[in-house]
């Protein structure tokens, strides 16, 4: 496995601390960085030790729930006085969100990992190995403002990788996949140095892929609780109910996340372009502007596809995941409607309570 030097840097250094950081920083307090979150309660990494930290209650009555911090996070934080204990004044611009649809009927979305510049799309090969999944994952991903990355886990049960290689390369371009065992270290090293030089990365994906398991082999120790997969349908147990920023020994950081069966995208549509770069590439190339690719003449979608140039089932998941967005950006602007009547109903009722001035 890829030896590297152990890290000298200050302690917030290690955790991704940089000039670029500082330029950001301006209200009162010392540096520090989220590593664990426990219901609007934060453990915050600073120089001058780890702090179990609050927000102040002006940031907390400035800003929405969404504006909150969250793993991975940059923050200004004050010690309480005499207390290991902090007080976050406020919170850095991120670099990168990768944020993902709230379950349920809603619109609102969940932030899953912030400030990172590397996102592990995880997916094992074996029954539980989803094309349709990943490319979910990679329009999220190019959303995010990090880069993706595709790593195929638990190769050692893994007779003949080139058909999951085919597949992933079809869907992901220009996307770097490195297949990996956690049990015999191999390709592990390859991460490693992706993570060199305090770079974070985010692993995401279902549960059962092994992502506990990869944190502790890029360890080498056992930080990550492990569970086993079902035997009749290789789907995993949830092991990993939180999220949390690890810090390796060779120096990258990780951001582990509980795993999502079900992803559902935000309202965001800026990746679909990249990921779907061969449809819209194809749909650029039709005979009419405004082609619906059904029956229309000169129609490159409906070639491709009667030529297998285009899979069918690929521009199926176009369509659906199209659908999808559109639906999200509809209920996004609904959400934003009646969130602004509501602020001027609550303008009225309070302009209505006001006290009359007698003449």
């Amino acid at each position: 496995m890829h030896k590297q030097e152990e890290f000298t840097l200050n302690k917030i250094e290690q955790y991704g601390w940089n000039n670029s950081w500082l330029e950001k920083a301006s209200a009162p307090g010392i540096p520090g960085r989220v590593i664990l979150e426990h219901k609007h309660l934060y453990r915050v990494v600073t120089d001058n030790g780890e702090w179990l930290s609050s927000l102040s209650g002006k940031y907390k009555h400035e800003h929405g729930y969404q504006a909150f911090p969250s793993v991975g996070d940059w923050v200004m934080v004050e010690q309480m006085p005499g207390e290991e204990k902090g007080i976050i004044q406020s919170v850095l611009p991120r670099s990168s969100q990768f944020s993902r649809k709230s379950a349920g009927d809603t619109s609102e979305i969940q932030t899953i990992a912030v400030n990172v510049d590397f996102v592990f799309l995880v997916m094992s090969l074996n029954q539980d190995f989803n094309i349709r999944r990943l490319e979910r994952y990679l329009i999220a991903s190019w959303d995010s403002g990090a880069n993706p990355i595709v790593v195929l886990t638990k190769k050692d049960q893994c007779a003949d990788i080139e058909p999951y290689l085919q597949k992933v390369e079809a869907v992901a371009f220009g996307v770097p996949v490195y297949a990996v065992s956690s049990v015999t270290g191999e390709g592990i090293d390859n991460l490693q140095k992706i993570l060199a030089g305090a770079k974070t990365g985010a692993l995401l994906g279902s549960s059962g892929v092994g992502k506990s398991s990869l944190i502790n082999a890029l360890s080498g120790s056992e930080l990550m609780a492990v569970q086993g997969i079902r035997e009749d349908d290789s789907k995993g147990r949830h092991t990993t109910t939180h999220r949390e920023l690890v810090l390796l020994p060779t120096g990258g950081l990780l951001i582990d996340t509980p795993g999502m069966r079900e992803f559902q995208l935000g309202d965001s549509s800026e990746g679909m372009e990249t990921s779907f770069s061969d449809v819209e590439t194809l749909a650029d190339a039709c005979r009419f502007r405004d082609c619906s690719h059904g029956n229309e003449p000169g129609c490159a979608i409906q070639e491709a596809l009667a030529t297998g140039e285009l899979p069918r089932d690929r521009y199926q998941s176009y369509l659906k995941l199209k659908r999808e967005l559109a639906h999200m950006e509809r209920k996004s602007d609904l959400a934003a409607q009646k969130a602004e009547r509501n602020k001027w109903k609550q303008v009225t009722k309070d302009y209505r309570k006001r006290p009359v001035k007698k003449r």
